[in-house]
């Protein structure tokens, strides 16, 4: 059975125990209601028009056809999970998966033990290299759909950084009439996972579409979204961009997670990435209005960041990463026991001075999936909140695991919680 734990109504318990603290109401992102219409069977939105495969069945499973007539044996990697297929008289392979949580999940072929893309469908950056990926609807939930709203833009960008002789490639998202105002605004760093760069908050994330919708509401502040590659190289090394190998593959730049200033990421933003964008962007160029998230990897390079930097960062998100909790054992392992608790060492003694953090951050939120490792988040924030940290946020994704509808949903309760 999964486990589900309601996030609204753990935050307002929250609430309570910070003894009158002023805190804003988190809004958890919708979920698909159980009066929610059922879908019917339909071609995965990533393939190619005419394409009828991989194809989303009505109740949520996943059936693939990939021709090979000359393989031994073909499987069908769905989320880094090997399954069988089955070979028919016409050489073509099928599958029929077990019923998949709802949102983006990545898959490719094995062939022969090769890896293979699916032709006949796009193909996205995951787990150090191209992927194939697919979509399950969320009856009800349309948060992440494009609607007849006004829209931001994402622009994709080049800089060169002096430090590490290379040239760098960012995205970033401009809220709707950027372009037309001499206003400034905040800006959100948002941080990819491992394996991915700076493409996934888009193609999979929807953090575009999200934003717009979100600001259409009125729920959100207009902000500008920096997404970059975390990896750092040195001269001479291979560059983020183009060519590289994805951020933490072999041979590929490595991520620079922890030390001095936040380690080499940290540094790097400082003296580069931040510059680059308050010289180059119409930003508020200052702590009370930046704020830095991530998923999973993120996570930790955002924990990394910002707890060696809080005179740069006012907001924190850590999704499914990045939180100073045990991981999940393995299957058949009992579930660990949380760590040693002491706010002085805690996130490298950043809390040590728990009404110095509470004035200096003004939102602390983190989150995973139901099906991640929830009971040690929520011990975490109880720790916290015990221990006179009354900022923190806790929300926890019904349903799913370490993917990409966990990060959504994560992404539209954290953004309402920010510059307010």
């Amino acid at each position: 059975m999964k486990k589900i734990i309601c996030a609204s109504l753990f935050t307002a318990a929250m609430a309570g125990i910070c003894l009158g603290q002023t805190r804003q109401k988190m809004v958890p992102a919708p979920v698909a209601p159980a009066s929610a219409p059922a879908f019917a069977a339909h071609p995965s939105p990533y393939n190619f028009p005419g394409v009828e495969y991989p194809r989303i069945e009505a109740d949520s499973r996943v059936t693939f056809r990939f021709r090979a007539p000359d393989a031994k044996r073909v499987q069908v990697s769905i989320v880094n999970v090997p399954f069988d297929m089955v070979k028919g008289e016409d050489g073509v392979w099928t599958y029929t998966s077990a019923p998949q949580a709802p949102g983006y999940h990545n898959y490719w072929m094995i062939v022969d033990g090769a890896i293979v893309l699916d032709p006949g469908t796009e193909a996205f950056i995951g787990y150090g290299h191209m992927c194939n990926g697919f979509e399950v609807p969320e009856p009800g939930v349309d948060y992440y759909d494009l609607k007849d709203v006004p829209h931001g833009n994402v622009l994709i960008k080049n800089y060169f950084a002096k430090t590490t002789n290379s040239w760098r490639r960012v995205y970033i998202y401009t809220p709707p009439g950027y372009e037309t105002s001499s206003a400034r605004y905040p800006v959100l760093y948002l941080q990819h996972g491992g394996g991915e760069d700076q493409r996934v908050w888009i193609e999979m994330g929807r953090t575009n579409v999200i934003l717009d919708n979100l600001l259409a509401e009125g729920k959100i502040k207009p902000m500008i979204v920096v997404m970059e590659t975390s990896a750092v190289s040195r001269p001479g090394e291979a560059r983020p961009g183009a060519g590289a190998p994805a951020p933490g593959a072999a041979g590929g730049p490595r991520p620079g997670i922890g030390g001095p200033g936040g380690g080499p990421y940290g540094q790097f933003m400082v003296k580069e990435l931040i510059p680059w964008v308050d010289s180059n962007f119409r930003t508020l160029a200052d702590r009370e209005h930046r704020a830095m998230a991530g998923l999973s990897m993120g996570g930790m390079q955002t924990a990394a960041v910002t707890m060696a930097n809080l005179d740069k960062f006012s907001h924190i998100g850590l999704f499914s990463g990045g939180a100073a909790v045990p991981r999940r054992a393995r299957a058949g392992a009992p579930q660990p026991e949380p760590a040693a608790f002491d706010i002085k060492t805690i996130y490298n003694g950043a809390m040590a001075d728990p009404a110095k953090f509470n004035k200096l951050v003004k939102v602390f939120f983190f989150s995973c999936g139901s099906e991640e490792n929830p009971d040690a988040l929520q011990k975490h924030q109880e720790q916290l909140v015990a221990a006179g940290i009354t900022n923190s946020y806790l929300y926890i994704s019904p349903g799913t695991a370490h993917e990409w509808q966990t990060w959504r949903r994560s992404l539209y309760t954290f953004a309402q919680l920010l510059f307010k």
